[in-house]
C-alpha cells in the first residue's frame, strides 16, 4: 500500500501530513479550539512540531498505511486543517479527527474533508467501524459527527485523562 498517497475533493486536497507540514501543524496545535477541545500537545516551536510528526503521525502511516492527512485548499494551496483515522490508546477501534484553523471553520471544509476520510476508511482502507470522541461542549465537533452519520453511544476516558468524553460510532453498510 502506498502510504503517501495523496486523495482529493472537489475544493480540497488530503495529503499526508509530514515533516514538511511542521509549521502550519505547530500553528495548529496551538490555535484557539485545539487547545480548549482537544488539549495541549506541548508543540512549543516549529521544531518540536517536527518531533509530534516523527513521533506521533508517521509511524501510524508505516504501521497502518493510514493516519494525519493535511488540508490543502485547491484554490490558493493554503493549508487549512488535518483529518484524518487514528489508532488511538484507550480506543477499541479506529477514531475519525479533525481540526481547522479559525479562519476556515463554518465553510463545510471539514464535512469535504471528513466524509472522504470515512470513504477512504472503507473502500481504501478497509475499516468497517468508525470511532469518534469529542469534548461534551464541543458543539460543532458533534454536529460535523451527526451529519456524517455517527451515532452518540456513550461516553469514554482515555488513558491518564480525567475528562469524560462523548463516543460516536458508525459501521459501514454492508
Amino acid at each position: 500500500m502506498d502510504i503517501k498517497k495523496t486523495f482529493e475533493t472537489e475544493r480540497l486536497i488530503l495529503k499526508p501530513t509530514s515533516e514538511n507540514d511542521a509549521a502550519f501543524i505547530f500553528e495548529l496545535l496551538n490555535s484557539p479550539k485545539w487547545l480548549a477541545f482537544i488539549g495541549d500537545r506541548n508543540v512549543t516551536s516549529v521544531e518540536s512540531a517536527k518531533e509530534y510528526i516523527k513521533s506521533r503521525i508517521l509511524p501510524q502511516f508505516e504501521r497502518l498505511g493510514y493516519a494525519n492527512y493535511t488540508v490543502i485548499r485547491k484554490s490558493d494551496q493554503v493549508k487549512i486543517g488535518s483529518c484524518g483515522l487514528y489508532d488511538r490508546e484507550g480506543l477499541d477501534g479506529v477514531d475519525i479527527g479533525f481540526a481547522f484553523l479559525p479562519g476556515y471553520e463554518g465553510k463545510g471544509y471539514g464535512y469535504e474533508a471528513a466524509n472522504k476520510i470515512k470513504n477512504l476508511a472503507y473502500d481504501e482502507f478497509g475499516i468497517q467501524e468508525i470511532l469518534a470522541i469529542t469534548a461534551k461542549n464541543n458543539h460543532s465537533s458533534q454536529k460535523l459527527l451527526e451529519k456524517l452519520g455517527l451515532k452518540l453511544n456513550g461516553t469514554t476516558r482515555l488513558p491518564n485523562e480525567d475528562e469524560e468524553l462523548l463516543l460516536y460510532i458508525i459501521k459501514k453498510e454492508s
